[in-house]
């Protein structure tokens, strides 16, 4: 009986380890295991984001930005948090999310603009951190935009920084 449960479970569950690659943008939990695949898009790992970084293919961190809250009490001093990233990256902040507004979709299309110089054959590598579905969303959303040469980084600053080197930077949010 145990053996026709385990064959059943093995047969309607996915492998261990794989995750499939869903039709659309992914919500919560973003920190989960990711698929092995990204339609349109190549998934590399820190060795080929190395070759990509050194060749000058634009790079495009899309964690999260902790913004000050709205109704803090007045002379509240806010410390926003720092974030590091792989130097020379463009920190397109809140542009992984399962749904944008309108002002974070405008800031991906402008952000991805501005890196490729309207450029859709030029590279881009489009990471965040290690088993982080927002990198997933914003590579899927810049093959939708067109962007012929994107690399999905699923590894992100923890590979990137596991790794390789060089060592991480503090990143400044791209405007607005």
């Amino acid at each position: 009986m145990r053996l026709a449960i385990a064959l059943c479970v093995a047969i309607v569950s996915p492998v261990a380890g794989q995750v499939p690659e869903p039709d659309t943008f992914r919500g919560e939990p973003y920190l989960a295991a990711v698929p092995d695949s990204l339609s349109g898009a190549q998934v590399i790992g820190a060795e080929e984001a190395l070759v990509l970084w050194n060749d000058g293919a634009g790079f495009v961190d899309v964690y999260p930005r902790t913004v000050k809250p709205d109704g803090l009490p007045e002379g509240t001093i806010w410390k926003e948090p720092r974030h590091d990233t792989i130097p020379g990256a463009v920190w397109l902040w809140n542009t992984g999310y399962e749904k944008l507004t309108p002002a974070e979709a405008q800031r991906l299309a402008d952000g991805l603009a501005d890196l490729t110089r309207d450029d859709p054959d030029r590279a881009l590598v489009i990471f965040c951190r290690a088993d982080c579905w927002m990198s997933w969303n914003a590579a899927k959303r810049a093959v939708e935009l067109g962007y012929q040469r994107v690399n999905w980084f699923p590894g992100g600053i923890d590979d990137w920084q596991a790794n390789l080197g060089p060592d991480l930077v503090r990143a400044e949010p791209a405007v607005p």
